[in-house]
């Protein structure tokens, strides 16, 4: 664990209010882009633009917030990690405004995506670095798994909050609700204490540059894929060229003594590495998980969003609970964060294993209770452990670089958990079903065919009310076989799918096996970076 700095009182109180406040502010960060998905149909209508318009702004504020979060830690570095999140926060507040105001998709490019994805790199690494600072032990411990529970949360609530309030009141209401809270946050700065930085102060332009066309690259690779355009190898070969050479270009640095975008030595780290590894895969899990059951809500049991975001209410609080009932406990031990850890991802894994067998016999979202709970209470303890695991033994001169980079493993793996686990989803399902066809003794041939094309066409809404809609015209035995077909693929479509958050799950059980105890830090003020003890 970190040990006090010389200036800090060990025996201060925790500051619940500062950390609230935090935890508001993650919440308004992760919430956004759920409202901004779930009122995609409303937003359309109302300022006259397309679908494809408003999604290309969204996968625009992905990429932008992904491809310069590096870069972000880095300008925190520089101008001061509180003015960072200053600044982060405004953009966002700037975004939020421009959306209750917007009546042309001008606006919402300018400032909800531009704006907003460059306010979500400063804001991220900057809120972890000064939680780093103003905390110190068991209340840091509390203030990560607070906030971690708070994205968590966010995650699973943002598209059931987002489609109530664009439902029964306005989209624009929802964005200005977003304003008002980072108001909220922004009248609590004087709560923050700065954490000064004292190492190199001149910008690694050429690190830079290979941090964009590296995280940029992988992004807009995971982007065009989750929907279904062209070029997505080239994109992604770009953008992992990009990382290597991202690494190598830092190494060579540091060899010539020269300042560098990020400290590679913050990649030797097992700790390190093994904290941001472990975050990925989590974030993949809760990925997979949170895009795969409202879709099989949604067109197996054909459930409004609401509903499917009522079935889906338990992982989500569970999630929340556990988060802060560890975070309350934490500190006891340098083992004790790794045992947590490991029980994390083994009771993730039974609640996502658990689901499998029960899919086939569903028939409403009661069935999915008891592994969402259990499923809940292992992402709890994730969310509570791993930030303070991963960033608590790092020294304040590194500390913005290594949240930047934790940061980014997160959201990459969210990226990636969304965006695989749903296109397994629907390409299982159109595979299973089109072989189901093809083998059918009721169906012609040339029906066959038909029903394929529909699917691929129109996979994710493929509901039975909604094929049976489609084969009106068709004869009851035609139309009963294709229903009874459609009905036997979609569990099998959803089981394959689960195997994504499946698979990160288990990963991370196995990866939780070489985990050390939380290592102790020796802080250095000389700028030279983490002595892990």
């Amino acid at each position: 664990m970190a040990a006090p700095r010389d200036d800090a009182d060990p025996a201060e109180p925790f500051n619940g209010r500062l950390a609230l406040l935090l935890a508001m502010a993650m919440f308004v960060l992760v919430v956004d882009t759920s409202i901004m998905n779930v009122s995609i149909s409303a937003v359309v209508r109302d300022i006259g633009a397309t679908v494809s318009g408003l999604q290309s702004a969204i996968a625009l504020e992905a990429l932008v917030s992904a491809a310069f979060i590096l870069i972000g830690s880095k300008i925190g570095d520089l101008i001061g990690r509180k003015r960072a999140y200053v600044l982060g926060l405004l953009g966002y507040a700037a975004g939020a405004v421009a959306m209750t105001m917007a009546h042309s998709l001008v606006p919402i490019i300018i400032f909800w995506s531009l704006m907003g994805g460059l306010g979500a790199s400063l804001l991220l690494p900057s809120m972890q670095s000064l939680i780093h600072g103003n905390f110190e032990g068991k209340s840091q411990a509390r203030v990560y798994a607070l906030v971690g529970a708070s994205a968590a949360i966010a995650a699973a609530v943002g598209p059931l909050l987002g489609g109530f309030i664009t439902t029964f009141l306005s989209w624009r209401v929802a964005f200005a609700l977003e304003a008002v809270i980072i108001a909220v946050v922004l009248l609590g700065i004087g709560l923050v204490r700065d954490v000064p930085y004292t190492g190199p102060r001149t910008l690694d332009v050429v690190g830079a540059v290979l941090s964009i066309v590296g995280m940029g690259g992988i992004v807009l690779g995971i982007l065009t894929w989750q929907e279904g355009g062209e070029f997505v190898g080239a994109l992604l070969v770009i953008g992992a060229a990009g990382l290597a050479g991202l690494f190598s270009w830092l190494v060579r640095r540091e060899r010539q003594g020269r300042a560098m975008l990020l400290d590679p030595n913050l990649f030797r780290s097992k700790p390190f590495r093994f904290g941001a590894t472990q975050q990925m895969l989590q974030q993949i899990a809760l990925g997979g998980t949170m895009i795969v059951l409202p879709i099989y809500l949604q067109m197996v049991l054909e459930y409004n969003a609401m509903e499917a975001g009522l079935s889906i209410a338990p992982l989500s609080l569970t999630m929340f609970a556990i988060a802060m009932l560890a975070g309350k406990r934490a500190g006891k031990g340098r083992a004790r964060p790794v045992a947590l850890i490991r029980w994390g991802f083994g009771l993730l894994s039974v609640g996502l294993l658990a689901i499998v067998p029960v899919v086939p016999r569903a028939d409403s979202g009661w069935w999915l209770l008891l592994p969402l709970v259990v499923a809940g209470c292992g992402l709890g303890l994730l969310v509570s452990q791993l930030n303070n695991y991963t960033l608590s033994p790092i020294s304040d001169e590194r500390i913005s670089e290594a949240a930047g980079v934790n940061s980014a493993a997160g959201s990459f793996g969210l990226s990636f958990g969304l965006a695989f686990a749903g296109a397994i989803m629907l390409a299982s399902l159109s595979l299973v079903f089109t072989a189901l066809a093809t083998s059918s003794a009721v169906l012609p041939p040339e029906d066959q065919q038909q029903v394929a094309q529909v699917l691929e066409d129109d996979a994710q809404i493929l509901s039975n009310t909604h094929l049976e809609e489609l084969l009106a015209e068709q004869p009851e035995e035609i139309r009963a076989e294709i229903v009874g077909i459609n009905t036997a693929a979609r569990p099998i479509a959803l089981q394959i799918a689960l195997l994504i958050p499946i698979l990160a799950g288990l990963s991370g059980l196995v990866i939780s096996f070489r985990m050390a105890p939380m290592p102790e830090t020796k802080r250095s003020g000389s700028g030279d970076g983490m002595v892990l003890g």
